[in-house]
């Protein structure tokens, strides 16, 4: 795909393309997508909201992580914001887990 994602179906076949890559690469126990992408309300330039879980013992560094936001824009050709999903604000917490997609 040349240009950026443009929808939630799109992003999903990105990642689930490349899902056991970025498994493996950034040990990462789950991901989805949440956000103005999953209800419809994106903009042209709307970044994606990723959420990602990590195993308790194995959650990354500040550098790790941006390496993994940095991939995942270069496969959606889109500003992504990677939120983990332990760390959530509570407030947040409900309505994000609620409209998440996994992949």
């Amino acid at each position: 795909m040349k240009q950026a994602v443009r929808n939630v179906e799109e992003a999903k076949a990105i990642l689930k393309e490349h899902k056991d890559e970025v498994i493996r690469k950034y040990r990462i126990i789950e991901i989805g997508i949440f956000g103005s992408f999953v209800r419809g309300e994106q903009k042209p330039r709307s970044d994606v909201d990723i959420l990602v879980e990590f195993d308790d013992r194995n959650i990354p560094g500040l550098l790790k992580l941006s390496e993994m936001e940095r991939y995942l824009r270069r496969l959606l050709k889109k500003k992504v914001d990677v939120v983990i999903k332990s760390g959530i604000r509570p407030e947040l917490k409900k309505g994000i887990l609620k409209e998440v997609v996994y992949i």
